[in-house]
Formats: structure tokens, C-alpha cells, sequence
């Protein structure tokens, strides 16, 4: 299973790279778990600068933007190849 964490305060941004990736798992038909976190500290553990971001099986795929539903689906699909 696929472990999927939105990065970021909590802000509209943040909702909307939810909202997509979730779109992406449903549409790419697996399972994963979604994670919020929202720990400015757990940020730097990335090496995220500048929020929202998108981190799939511990591996920091966007940062600062808002991906396309096409882009997390090949990052999905990249993610079970490698699991």
C-alpha cells in the first residue's frame, strides 16, 4: 500500500494537492494511505522550502505548487514499480 503525506499548514493549497491525489490513486485504481502533516519541523526532513507538498513512500515528488492529476498518477504508478 502506497503511503501518501500532504505537507503543509493546512491551507487551500494544501486541500487541493489532497484533493488531486487522491483523484490520481482513485483513478490508477490502488490503495493508499494519506497522510496530513502539518509540523513546520517535519518540513525540513524532506527538504521542503516552500509549501504545499506531496511526499509518496517517503520521497518528496512536489513542492511549493499544486501538481496536475496526470503528474501524481505517473508518480503513483513510479511508486508501485519500485515498492
Amino acid at each position: 500500500m502506497l503511503n501518501i503525506k500532504v505537507l503543509g499548514p493546512g491551507c487551500n493549497n494544501c486541500h487541493m494537492v489532497e484533493e488531486v491525489a487522491r483523484a490520481a490513486v482513485a483513478a490508477v485504481g490502488v490503495e493508499a494511505e494519506f497522510e496530513k502533516v502539518t509540523d513546520r519541523a517535519k518540513f525540513a526532513e524532506y527538504g521542503l522550502l516552500y509549501t504545499p507538498g506531496l511526499v509518496i513512500n517517503e520521497k518528496l515528488v512536489a513542492a511549493g505548487r499544486i501538481p496536475k492529476e496526470s503528474e501524481v498518477q505517473a508518480w503513483v504508478v513510479n511508486a508501485l514499480a519500485v515498492a
